[in-house]
């Protein structure tokens, strides 16, 4: 039997990403293992994946993982991550790899030139192209996310203020650039014809909070309460997610929920956005404002606008988050 090693070290979203890649490799090579190589916070991602075959973790020390992805004898390497970290685990294992274009000029001349190369191309399909030499192909049957019972959320019991038709609002990234500002979403939570739960970790406790405050309508502050699964639950039963461009929002596109997407200095462009069946992609809603010179300015996002204006997102439109809400909630979907 043969065994393949897939490389994604981080983060939340780009791991989830991911999952198209597992699943067309184990339902088209059933006789092979899969093996994936992440960091050890990245573990509820993955755990409940029917087609990984063994999870390995990646603690920043080579000397001690080197020696056992030796001993498993890969017979290929599926480098999703492409840093010099995989680059290094490739090397010392000494295994044909193949791996996928990043695409980082492309990015560096469109936010340092405003040239746009860009292809065009989801990460998704761009990530194929590691394995397509191998045979697999894209069943375009969009991302997965796996939960055991025992990570399901009681809403009811856990959050019994909430109706059964709610809206989930993650209020996180990890960059403040890419998140919608807090007094905007308390703005939104007023005008939303639903009950709303905010969905974030503990450092987004207290933007949360302020949301709560200066909101004239209840909202419910999950952030930091839940594991990253109990997120997932949370999204799951929920009626609508909005979120910035961060991990929940491709938690919530493997779950097929309805998604409206908020966009600040990064752009759809470089193919990050929800990822969805063809049938399904009507669930997505891409909110940002085109046309501004400064944005995208970043790839990733820094602590605060490089202008101090931040008018890619203090300039969204809040009624095109309702109208498409609005659409969603009058063409329910199952997903």
């Amino acid at each position: 039997m043969q065994k393949i090693l897939i490389i994604r070290f981080s983060s939340i979203g780009d791991i989830v990403l991911t999952t198209p890649v597992i699943r067309c490799f184990r339902e088209q090579m059933p006789d092979v293992e899969i093996h994936y190589l992440t960091k050890k916070q990245y573990i509820p991602i993955l755990q409940s994946n029917p087609y990984i075959t063994k999870i390995h973790l990646f603690k920043d020390n080579f000397q001690e993982l080197i020696p056992k992805l030796k001993n498993e004898q890969f017979d290929h390497i599926i480098d999703l991550h492409k840093n010099l970290r995989s680059y290094y685990i490739r090397f010392k294992l000494g295994r044909p790899a193949t791996t996928f274009p990043k695409l980082n000029f492309q990015k560096w001349l469109i936010t340092s030139l405003h040239i746009d190369k860009l292809p065009g191309i989801h990460i998704v399909d761009r990530y194929f192209k590691a394995v397509e030499k191998l045979g697999v192909t894209n069943d375009r049957r969009g991302l997965d996310y796996f939960l055991l019972d025992s990570e399901q959320v009681d809403i009811q019991q856990r959050f019994p203020e909430l109706p059964a038709k709610f809206i989930a609002i993650a209020i996180g990234a990890k960059h403040v650039t890419k998140i919608f500002p807090a007094h905007r979403v308390a703005e939104l939570c007023d005008l939303l014809p639903l009950p709303v739960i905010l969905l974030g970790g503990k450092e987004d406790m207290a933007r949360g909070r302020m949301i709560q405050h200066e909101s004239n309508v209840s909202v419910v502050n999950a952030c930091g309460l839940l594991p990253l699964n109990g997120s997932a639950s949370v999204i799951a039963q929920s009626s609508i997610v909005i979120s910035n461009d961060t991990g929940l929002m491709h938690i919530a596109a493997a779950l097929k929920k309805p998604i409206i997407s908020i966009w600040g200095n990064t752009i759809p462009e470089f193919g990050m956005y929800p990822y969805l069946p063809e049938e399904k992609k009507q669930l997505s809603t891409i909110i940002g404002i085109p046309g501004l010179r400064c944005r995208p300015c970043s790839k990733l996002g820094y602590d605060a606008c490089p202008k101090g204006h931040f008018d890619c997102m203090e300039k969204i439109n809040l009624k095109e988050i309702l109208d498409a809400g609005s659409w969603m909630l009058d063409h329910p979907q199952t997903p």
